[in-house]
């Protein structure tokens, strides 16, 4: 959304980010399927007993797929002709996605106030409810502004809420050398500020993904210019789940220094290797599924309009990388109580504005587990968990009914307003079946289509009041 000397020219998509990472994942999961599959036998003694039974599943589809091939040699061969398949799709899904016509024209709305390279914009009208919206970091502020009829803030505007949102914008050579400390008590509390003096009073403060890590605090800091908080997707608890993946993305650090020395942050590719580390097989997968999508399709416009996004990011200041590497998935200092902005640890229990904490349920960025804590911290506090993934709840094509309604509603209890109801939501029940990997399961795919998958339930409800003060920092986890 701000300008900036590097922005892609016309036509010159530049995703998936890094290209030569996912090509070259992709190849590597190619040459080790087609490897191993000559020697898998269910028989073999190096073979665990889980994986024999994933191997009879698989030759079971394989069955389905292709009754009469069920020797080694088949089975192989079947391997092998899925890799070339596969290997064609993605090639053919990235080539796609970069000739699509599709091009993001929404105008910004005016700035009301600006800072550095950061922006406050203002969506209107003058008398809603007066909402700042923060979002990450690491990636630009218009997924939240993403497309014609896709975008929340601008629907949001047409239902009784004043949305202003901070445009982080691109990091110059002084927002280079902030800590988390600068962005917190430094930037976004004088966006908040101008907020305030925009709307004459406190503001509601939400916050998206990262964006609402950091509104947490400053919402502790400020009370006084804060008359709600909302957190969306906002991880808190960075061993949730699986402790030990957090440390080894700490690991990563000394390995991204020599980088961050050159230009004091690190680079957006980099910063997009770490995320492909959460779902090394992801983009693949959702590349190939584009190719097969009507290309003049709906869906296949949104889908173009998130990538465009996704590859858009931003680098990260060098000492924020070290302190979110460090500090929240190292030491889990978010919930353990020892994260600090200017000196004072931030805690939830300390939040004395009502919130609303929206924690998707097929979140793969930011684990359920991770962000619904803060529902339980913050006195209080309405989790709100709909059946969505991290992107899908805020800009996805049904975001309307998991996000935009209900979150309009609970605004607009905040103001006194008559906003629109949210919706009747059918609940469903969460999937019990197994996730495999590997390219030998889609070797019956087609087999396969027809079986639906279920879905978390949609839940909102007031959150469970937590003791008064943050738990002592434990020791181990």
């Amino acid at each position: 959304m701000s300008d900036r000397p590097e922005a892609p020219g016309p036509l010159k998509r530049r995703g998936p980010r890094p290209l030569l990472l996912h090509l070259t994942l992709a190849t590597l999961r190619s040459n080790v399927s087609r490897a191993t599959s000559m020697r898998w036998s269910a028989a073999s003694p190096t073979l665990s007993e889980a994986a024999a039974a994933v191997l009879d599943a698989l030759r079971r589809a394989a069955a389905e797929a292709s009754p009469g091939r069920l020797s080694d040699a088949g089975f192989s061969a079947e391997v092998v002709a899925e890799t070339l398949r596969q290997d064609a799709a993605l090639i053919a899904g990235i080539a796609a996605y970069r000739r699509h016509p599709y091009r993001r024209t929404l105008p910004d709305p005016p700035s009301v106030w600006a800072e550095g390279g950061s922006r406050l914009l203002d969506y209107g009208p003058g008398d809603g409810v007066p909402v700042l919206f923060v979002p990450s970091l690491v990636n630009r502020a218009y997924v939240l502004d993403l497309m014609e009829g896709g975008s929340m803030l601008r629907w949001l505007a047409q239902h009784g809420v004043r949305p202003l949102l901070l445009d982080w914008g691109w990091p110059g050579e002084t927002e280079r050398r902030f800590t988390l400390t600068d962005y917190v008590a430094g930037r976004l509390e004088r966006a908040l500020a101008a907020s305030v003096t925009l709307a004459g009073g406190p503001v509601v403060l939400a916050g998206y993904c990262m964006g609402g890590t950091l509104a947490v605090a400053a919402a502790q800091r400020r009370p006084d210019l804060v008359r709600g908080l909302c957190l969306l997707a906002a991880p808190w608890d960075f061993h949730a789940g699986d402790p030990a993946n957090a440390r080894q993305v700490t690991g990563t650090l000394p390995l991204l220094e020599p980088a961050m020395a050159l230009t004091n942050a690190l680079p957006v590719d980099l910063l997009q290797s770490l995320f492909a580390l959460l779902d090394p097989w992801g983009v693949a997968a959702k590349y190939r599924g584009f190719a097969r999508l009507p290309q003049e399709s709906a869906r296949a416009r949104l889908f173009v309009a998130l990538e465009d996004w996704l590859n858009d990011g931003i680098p990260l200041a060098a000492d924020v990388t070290r302190a979110c590497l460090r500090d929240w998935y190292g030491a889990n200092a978010t919930a353990q109580g020892t994260w600090r902005i200017a000196g004072l640890a931030v805690n939830p229990c300390a939040v004395a504005a009502p919130s609303f904490v929206a924690v998707p349920a097929q979140d793969r960025i930011v684990p359920p587990e991770s962000a619904r804590p803060l529902a339980r911290l913050i006195p209080n506090a309405v989790l709100h968990e709909p059946a969505a993934g991290h992107i899908g709840m805020a800009a996805g094509s049904r975001a309307e009914a998991a996000l935009w309604r209900p979150l309009a509603a609970w605004i607009g209890g905040l103001g006194g307003r008559k906003v629109v109801p949210p919706p009747r939501l059918a609940s469903r029940q969460p999937s019990n079946r197994p996730s495999q990997t590997g390219i030998a399961q889609d070797v019956s795919r087609d087999a396969r289509q027809k079986r639906g998958r279920s879905s978390a339930p949609s839940r909102t409800g007031s959150a469970r009041r937590p003791p008064t003060s943050p738990p002592a920092p434990s020791r181990s986890r």
